[in-house]
């Protein structure tokens, strides 16, 4: 007998686990529908002058390529859906002062995220456009855990950081090429160590600052913290203010809190969330604000939205 092999990474999905992903599906677009959000279905692929613009260029090299037989022109296949949701957002619902959208559908990736994990995630997510406020933030917050709820997953921790305070302490400081690359990357490893060396010519304040990130972590008394030992720069009081105020409106949730937390710094702009569940380490949704997005697609607005992958979503509610 023949032993049909698929790529590395690619794997044809059974039941009862399509049946459980299906009923997932199922349930979140319940749910959006429900809460107001409109359903979205973009192409799996189109030119990559608009598939990679704007949050897309960190995808480059994640994003399969070929050539359109018919223009001759650069094609991809899509990575991640948020790019072609931005693209619709601000071309054709540009009428709309906010939108609310969501979607449901495969991506591919030319690697995967991790040793397990496949390279056709099945992406699900939602959107919310032309709304800058920590309200909003929080609207795409709960939606999330709401989301996770109704597929019967309990998330263990919600994590939430903000790339704000580092990006206000960055500017303040003058950082900018290899040096601030370097120092991004200490800061999410928390290398403390390192830290202190790519920071040793900054005033001590500054330097200071830095040095606290890795260590405020923590549950809502960090934000407390923060203000006494981060410098009162308006950002970094904006970037505050709006983490209380989701705080505030998640009473009862398990959140930690990492100012050293900058996933998707490339193209995010405020408020980053990962859920975890006991037994996993990798994130099981994750999101944040992404204010500006639609700029290279001629409409510049603030967007804030969260995504998962149903593959992954089906394993951890087994």
């Amino acid at each position: 007998m023949t032993a049909w092999l698929l790529p590395e990474n690619v794997e044809d999905v059974l039941p009862p686990q399509a049946w459980r992903m299906e009923d997932m599906r199922r349930a979140l677009l319940d749910l959006f529908r429900g809460e107001g959000y409109q359903l979205v279905i973009p192409p799996l692929m189109e030119f990559v002058d608009s598939l990679l613009t704007g949050v897309g260029a960190d995808l480059d090299l994640k994003t399969f390529k070929l050539v359109d037989q018919l223009s001759g022109r650069l094609m991809g296949v899509r990575a991640d859906t948020t790019p072609q949701v931005a693209r619709i957002d601000a071309h054709l619902l540009a009428a709309n002062a906010v939108n609310r959208l969501c979607y449901a559908g495969s991506v591919l990736h030319t690697q995967s995220d991790g040793f397990h994990r496949s390279r056709e995630p099945i992406q699900i997510g939602a959107e919310l456009y032309g709304d800058a406020s920590a309200q909003a933030d929080l609207e795409i917050l709960t939606l999330m855990q709401k989301g996770l709820d109704a597929c019967g997953v309990r998330a263990a921790q919600l994590d939430i950081g903000h790339v704000g305070v580092y990006r206000a302490l960055a500017q303040e400081a003058g950082l900018s090429g290899e040096i601030e690359h370097q120092l991004f990357g200490a800061l999410q490893a928390k290398d403390a160590s390192a830290v202190a060396v790519l920071t040793a010519g900054l005033p001590a304040a500054l330097a200071d600052a830095f040095a606290a990130l890795p260590q405020l972590y923590g549950d809502r008394a960090v934000l407390a913290e923060a203000r006494v030992r981060l410098p009162a720069l308006p950002a970094v009081v904006a970037a505050l203010d709006t983490l209380e105020a989701v705080d505030t409106g998640l009473a009862g949730v398990n959140a930690a809190y990492d100012l050293a937390e900058l996933r998707g710094y490339g193209y995010h702009s405020g408020v980053v969330f990962a859920a975890y569940t006991a037994g996993r380490s990798s994130a099981i949704a994750q999101g944040g604000r992404y204010d500006e997005v639609g700029k290279v697609f001629g409409r510049a607005r603030p967007a804030t939205g969260f995504s998962l992958d149903l593959r992954e979503l089906a394993v951890a509610g087994a």
